[in-house]
């Protein structure tokens, strides 16, 4: 499996912990509506521009399953032989960037879903150590590489306080990815 198959799998996971964001915004009745199901969209740039299809019951799915959905829904997307269904709708989005080189950006939401994640690359970064008062040497700083991942949501239908805790979910699967795999 790749990178980006573990952070669907994580975002997955995060949604199941916190559903409020697994959530849609329907601006003619002025209503959000909870989702039953967590269908995660994939931004895939294609010949004629980005589509994003939808990886159904994203939660229910293994790294295995999700990485030969994904092959295939993403080959199939830049051949431009999707079906509508399979890349209208969706309850989240996740837009990775990290292999074009991109460290970090900000992602527009696909309405009526409320909330998108971008996923930057990897980068090297020097990592302070805590410092450990009446030990005779501290220990050094370290090199490690970091992602960044940055949610947008509408306002709407996901607070700021609800965001806080769908990333710090995200973050506790992606930094332990044992967790994935149960």
């Amino acid at each position: 499996f790749s990178v980006n198959d573990a952070i669907i799998r994580a975002s997955a996971r995060a949604l199941r912990d916190v559903p409020e964001v697994n959530a849609t915004f329907d601006p003619k009745s002025n209503t959000v509506k909870m989702q039953d199901t967590i269908d995660i969209s994939i931004a895939v740039a294609t010949p004629t521009g980005l589509i994003t299809p939808i990886v159904p019951h994203t939660d229910q799915l293994g790294l295995a399953d999700i990485t030969s959905t994904v092959r295939d829904l993403a080959g199939r997307a830049r051949e431009g032989k999707l079906a509508p269904e399979e890349y209208q709708g969706g309850t989240f989005c996740i837009s990775n960037l990290g292999m074009f080189g991109i460290d970090e950006f900000s992602a527009v939401i696909n309405p009526p879903q409320a909330a998108i994640l971008a996923v930057g690359g990897g980068t090297p970064r020097v990592v302070p150590t805590p410092y450990v008062d009446g030990a005779a040497e501290q220990e050094k700083p370290q090199i490690k590489t970091i992602m960044t991942a940055r949610l947008s949501a509408d306002r709407r239908v996901v607070d700021e306080a609800t965001a806080s805790l769908f990333l710090a979910a995200f973050r506790q699967y992606i930094n332990k990815p044992e967790l994935l795999l149960l």
